[in-house]
């Protein structure tokens, strides 16, 4: 069968440079490394595929070799003064170099070391609270579940009078190293020793509390401060409140995430604060004081003369405090002019008599609705 492009076989175009080379080369070989599939005799092919395009365009010399007589430049039998090839690795440094980068340290007579202690892992959780306690910050207490150390055995997993025992299979260390023959070498990999599962001990009598596992799940109640002008989607760290690691490693976290209720009269707009609030037509068209509800309390308000539908107040400072800071906003009132439904035959001759007093519609104020109509359409909407 004719050998396929080099530069096919590692996936790269003919101006890839060293580093591009490099690249596909050890994505290709780990792969197809017989060590990730044994017994599969495609993938060994492809590996010794790649390793021999790599040889090659690795090098300098025998790269301009192939760009110009292809193929041909490494067969004896052309003239070109090609050896053939080595099977080992020319160009980025040699066979250790390069698989110690994608297998680590299971190649080159390194070998790995069992690894410390494991963190404990991170709690997640929501917590609702209500506008006000966003707005003024309050203290909360919250039930959690979570995994600690086991106070029967402290955490050793050991029945209570017993100790553990060193792994006879990988003597302490956690890993156990194998060697596999292939038709590139012998090629030593180190893997978690399946006996101890990597912890280098044994525990022959384990605790009858946790198992062996030297942790137990169990129930907390811890009380969270939560700042003034936290909104939703805030969330609240709190460290070291996680899931417990083994012996000697730290807790993981406790993250809250906070959801804030929906008022019934205000509405938030980052650190400001908005309300609508009705006024009769009167008020509206005599003006006056009106009574506004803030989050620290009603406030009075002067109205001016002539207000109309939709008209907005502010009011300073009277928002919610910045949670990184010490400023705050402000609170926006939005004006609704309210309509009485029923009235008395005394207040309609009264309005009766208001309009006549407004005297007749020009042309131009044809055109435009009434002040009252106006009123009564907005509520009919």
């Amino acid at each position: 069968m004719a050998k396929r492009d080099y530069y096919e076989v590692l996936g790269i175009s003919k101006d890839a440079d060293e580093k591009a080379i490099k690249s596909a080369f050890r994505k290709l070989a780990k792969q197809y490394h017989p060590d990730l599939n044994p017994d599969n005799k495609e993938s060994e092919a492809k590996f010794k595929e790649v390793n021999e395009a790599y040889e090659v365009l690795s090098d300098a010399d025998k790269k301009a070799k192939y760009d110009k007589f292809g193929h041909a430049a490494f067969d004896p039998n052309q003239g070109f003064g090609g050896g053939g090839f080595s099977g080992g690795f020319g160009g980025f440094g040699g066979f250790e170099d390069i698989f110690g980068d994608i297998f680590g340290d299971a190649f080159g007579g390194r070998s790995a070391q069992r690894s410390g202690p494991r963190a404990g892992s991170d709690l997640k959780i929501r917590l609702d609270i209500s506008f006000e306690e966003a707005a003024f910050g309050t203290k909360k207490e919250i039930k959690i579940n979570r995994i600690e150390k086991c106070k029967t055995c402290d955490g050793s997993g050991a029945k209570k009078g017993t100790n553990k025992k060193t792994c006879s299979t990988c003597g302490g260390s956690g890993t156990v190293k194998t060697v596999q023959r292939t038709p590139f070498g012998q090629f030593a990999s180190t893997q978690t020793c399946s006996t101890c599962r990597g912890t280098g001990e044994i525990i022959e009598e384990p605790c009858t509390t946790c198992g062996g596992s030297g942790k137990e799940k169990k129930s907390r109640n811890i009380t969270i401060n939560i700042p003034a002008g936290v909104d939703t989607n805030s969330v609240i760290p709190l460290r070291g409140e996680g899931n417990h690691g083994d012996v000697g490693a730290p807790a993981g976290d406790l993250y809250v995430y906070i959801n804030v209720k929906e008022h019934e009269i205000f509405e938030r707009d980052g650190m400001d604060v908005w309300c609508e609030i009705p006024i009769s037509f009167t008020k509206a068209a005599l003006g006056g004081d009106i009574e506004v509800p803030t989050l620290e309390g009603k406030v009075k308000y002067n109205v001016p003369s002539g207000t109309q539908t939709g008209t907005v107040f502010r009011l300073k400072n009277r928002g919610i405090k910045n949670v990184r800071g010490s400023n705050k906003g402000d609170q926006y009132v939005k004006v609704k002019i309210s309509v009485p439904k029923k009235l008395t035959d005394k207040q309609k001759d009264i309005l009766e008599k208001l309009q006549t007093e407004f005297g007749e519609v020009t042309d131009n104020e044809k055109k435009e609705k009434g002040f009252f109509d106006k009123i009564g359409d907005y509520f009919k909407e």
